[in-house]
């Protein structure tokens, strides 16, 4: 029996391609108005998200819960690779990958194994060890505006917070980091694939 799939990407040509690919391996590729709504009913079922915005990183974390999601990456960063599975991605593939790969990615995670191209198992392997939970995309946002050069002033009135608390929030954000400050959070988020998501 075929496998139960949603295919999430802002390209036609891209989720036309995958369906038939799946398809003539004789797996169901579903279009879901509601993926979780989906994703609640089919445990067994398997989403692939193309990871091009923010919000798609989101989907991931979101959706790790409650289906088994394949992380579709454009350029095939190890660093990106090793955020998506900790933002709860089971998988990663290119979004280049042939349509061999495509089939053995969604059947061994459906099977409930883990496929990685072998630079993101390194990059995972060789990570500083994680500490706390996976950033929010809050948090994230603060990384990036602040490699970006903005002042914790600046940052507390975007995020509506004094500029006491942004300091106190930042200071949490860096301990769960594993980090001495600023500078070295946004080296680890660079380091981390985290400013380009």
């Amino acid at each position: 029996m075929g496998l139960r799939v949603v295919v999430l990407d802002p390209l036609p040509m891209f989720r036309h391609g995958t369906e038939a690919v799946l398809s003539a391996a004789g797996h169901v590729v579903d279009t879901p108005d509601d993926v979780f709504a989906w994703a609640r009913h089919r445990r067994n079922g398997v989403v692939l998200v193309s990871l091009l915005t923010d919000a798609d990183w989101e989907l991931v974390g979101r959706l790790r819960h409650e289906s088994v999601v394949v992380a579709v990456l454009d350029g095939g960063s190890p660093a990106a690779g090793a955020r998506a599975v900790r933002t709860g991605a089971a998988a990663v593939l290119p979004r280049d990958a042939t349509a061999q790969a495509l089939l053995r990615t969604v059947e061994a995670t459906a099977d409930g194994q883990a496929v990685l191209p072998i630079a993101v198992v390194t990059a995972l392997a060789t990570a500083l060890p994680a500490q706390g939970a996976p950033l929010t995309a809050e948090q994230l946002s603060w990384l990036r505006q602040l490699s970006a050069g903005s002042t914790v002033a600046r940052l507390a009135d975007r995020a509506g917070y004094s500029e006491r608390e942004m300091f106190r929030l930042l200071k949490t954000l860096y301990r769960e980091l594993g980090v001495d400050g600023r500078m070295q959070a946004i080296l680890r988020a660079q380091e981390s694939g985290w400013l380009s998501g």
